[in-house]
This record gives C-alpha cells, structure tokens and sequence, in this order.
C-alpha cells in the first residue's frame, strides 16, 4: 500500500483517539485550519496502522453537536469547542477517518530481501547519499544502529556531529525503507535491514 506523500504525518492524532478508532468509538475528528492540511481520500500512517479520511469538509459551528463531539472522542460538545477555538483563526473542519488496514512497513520490515530487491535498496540508499547536503550517511547510520540498538537519538546524532531533529529525518528515509523500526528509546535495525547491513558487509 503506497501512500500520498502530501497526506503522511498531515494531522497529529491523539493516542486516545486512536484506541477509539481501533474499537469502533470514533470516526470523526474536528480541526481548526486556515487551509486543509488533509483531503478526501488520503491517508496517514499511525502506530495502529493507516488511517484513511473519506471526507473532508468546512462546517459551521452548529455542526458541531454533542453527538459529533462524542463521535470524535470529546466527553460534550463545550470540550471540543474548548479544543478549536484554542485557535482564534481558521475554518472548522470536520473529518471522516477510519482504519484502513495495518502500516505497510511493518510486513515489509520482515521481508528478507533477494538479489533483485537488494540492488533496488542499494540503489535508493545511494540515491539518498548523493541528495544528503552532509555527504553520504546511509550505511554509517545503519552500522550505528546496529551496534547501539535502544540508543536514544539524540545519542546517535552527536556521533555523527548533526543535530538530534535532521538526524530523526534521516533515519525516517530508512524506516521508510523498511530496514530501521522505532522503539520506545532509540531504534533498531529489522530483520530486512540486518540481511541488507550484511551483504554491504560482504562486498
């Protein structure tokens, strides 16, 4: 499942509201925007999974009721006013979101790579090196969290001299990869990336 890249980490959700989606409880959340971050039909990863918006509209402040207050996770109607008007300026929209099936890294970070797909990571990563401003990091950060699985970030970019945030992003490319995953503290290396760090080993 490949996602739009205009809708990835487009809206910042709540963990509540996304226990509430898993279990049925919520299908709608309200924002306060100048300009809609999100559109039908796009979708969002999340820690259950990819998130979907099936619709997407500007609604007036009467639409927003105790029943859809309560749709969207708000004990009233006067708590999810209390949340959008923390922003004075905007439009109110009302979003349609729903879970449309688990994050696709996730699979793929098992997938033990072949020849074929390990020349395509190759050719990314090195795609990756020569777009890097700070020359070429892809491996040295594979080997880095390799051998400091758990090491907070900010760790792991004073070893490399970046800053904590850039080095975050560098590391995201990788997940995105499938050869990197999160932990609570630190990340590291799946079992995609360790057949992909040993055959850059081998050469």
């Amino acid at each position: 499942m490949r996602l739009p890249p205009d809708t990835l980490h487009a809206v910042e959700i709540r963990n509540s509201t996304l226990a509430g989606l898993v279990d049925g409880r919520i299908d709608l959340a309200f924002r306060r925007w100048e300009q809609p971050r999100v559109k039908a039909g796009g979708r969002q990863r999340t820690a259950i999974g990819v998130v979907g918006f099936d619709a997407v509209d500007v609604v007036p402040r009467s639409a927003v009721t105790a029943e859809a207050a309560r749709r969207a996770g708000f004990a009233s109607r006067q708590e999810l006013l209390g949340f959008l008007d923390r922003r004075s300026i905007g439009k109110i929209y009302r979003i349609q979101l729903r879970v449309i099936g688990p994050d696709p890294r996730v699979a793929l970070r098992n997938q033990i790579p072949d020849a074929a797909a390990i020349s395509e990571i190759e050719r990314r990563l090195a795609r990756l090196d020569r777009a890097s401003p700070h020359g070429p990091w892809t491996v040295a950060v594979l080997r880095a969290i390799a051998a400091n699985p758990e090491r907070r970030a900010i760790e792991l970019a004073a070893e490399f001299g970046r800053p904590r945030l850039p080095f975050k992003v560098d590391v995201r490319k990788l997940k995105e990869l499938g050869l990197t995953e999160s932990l609570p503290i630190g990340y590291r290396l799946s079992p995609r990336g360790q057949a992909v760090l040993a055959h850059l080993k081998g050469r």
